[in-house]
């Protein structure tokens, strides 16, 4: 970690009057959970002390963080006891809803990974790249859909060149979002957690369908995007696929621009935003693919090229490690974002 952000903390924790930096981990056990410890020890996140939570079942067991064992705890509405400072929630919405605002109320600042808040008023849903500002002195921070996490950064690139009319998202999206039982389904080839055989098939259906005919994952990119993007008046619609893949989801964007562009100058646009890595050379075969996204915190755009049924139109192509910064990653990021605003 850069020595500034080392030194913005050190200044935090003495205008708080606080001992000591203590971080907590809900969920510390699951998949999104364990890659948050994984992304705070890469990132050299200064940690003084580390508090791990989970469920009854996973107390008792111990996780490594640092070259440290560390046993972790049932979470208990007596958890938030403890003088946290920054609580991360990765274990679901029931659990981010009963225990959260404990942990708020406790003087913590939460960052939630489920769905439970983000379209809540008054609660900021951040991405870092886009809409830092949002976070604000909020003690309660929601952190987005998987899908919708790795269109923002290139929709706001879009967005702050030529304006955005309406946006159609269909994604393709890997197993692990549904956590360790979406992975088992498709490794051992099992039926237990989704309602059709995923190997070698491509299933239409992410969380529960609504009257309307769309899923709670399809309104999700929707409401999400128009609220990270700040624009009500935006068109967007959405269909999601699971597909066979363990790790990475994939997006294609088709989206309405208000003003002309080249193709040229919107690819450099592209190429230009934080986070953003352009592969795009499809002459030769390079676009983004799951495989080569695994592991890396980048989000990748390719297959970018004019759709010629609209004035301005555009598709492209953006796949991310959904794991990583279509979840933990992006959390990480926050936290370290909400230290370089309070300093």
């Amino acid at each position: 970690m850069p020595i500034e952000l080392l030194q913005l903390y050190i200044r935090l924790l003495k205008g708080n009057k606080m001992d000591k930096f203590h971080v907590a981990v809900v969920g510390a056990s699951g998949l999104v959970g364990g890659t948050i410890l994984t992304l705070l020890e890469e990132r050299g996140f200064p940690i003084d002390t580390l508090t791990l939570l989970a469920s009854k079942k996973s107390a008792g067991s111990t996780l490594t963080f640092a070259g440290k064992e560390y046993i972790v705890q049932e979470l208990t509405e007596d958890s938030f006891k403890q003088n946290f400072h920054i609580v991360f929630f990765a274990a679901g919405g029931a659990v981010s809803k009963k225990f959260a605002p404990l942990a708020v109320v406790s003087g913590a600042t939460v960052i939630d990974n489920s769905s439970v808040f983000r379209m809540e008023e008054g609660v900021p849903l951040v991405v870092p790249e886009v809409n830092p500002e949002a976070i604000g002195d909020h003690r309660l921070i929601a952190n987005p859909n998987c899908s919708t996490i790795q269109c923002m950064p290139v929709l706001k690139a879009l967005q702050d060149a030529y304006g955005l009319k309406r946006v159609v998202y269909s994604t393709y999206q890997a197993v692990s979002g549904s956590g360790l039982a979406g992975l088992l389904d498709l490794d051992e080839d099992r039926q237990d957690f989704y309602p059709h055989r995923i190997r070698g098939n491509v299933i239409p259906h992410i969380d529960s369908f609504l009257e309307n005919g769309y899923t709670k994952e399809e309104i999700k990119m929707i409401d999400e995007t128009q609220k990270i993007l700040g624009d009500d008046s935006l068109g967007v619609t959405a269909t999601t696929v699971r597909v066979p893949v363990r790790f990475g989801h994939s997006v294609s964007i088709n989206a309405e621009l208000l003003r002309p562009f080249s193709i040229e100058e919107l690819r450099e646009k592209l190429a230009d935003f934080p986070g953003v890595a352009v592969v795009d050379d499809p002459m030769n075969e390079l676009y983004p693919v799951p495989e080569d996204c695994e592991g890396k915190d980048e989000i990748f755009v390719g297959r970018i090229r004019r759709d010629n049924s609209l004035p301005s139109g555009v598709n492209l192509f953006v796949v991310a490690d959904n794991v990583r910064k279509g979840a933990a990653t992006n959390a990480v990021q926050i936290a370290e974002e909400i230290i370089r605003r309070r300093q």
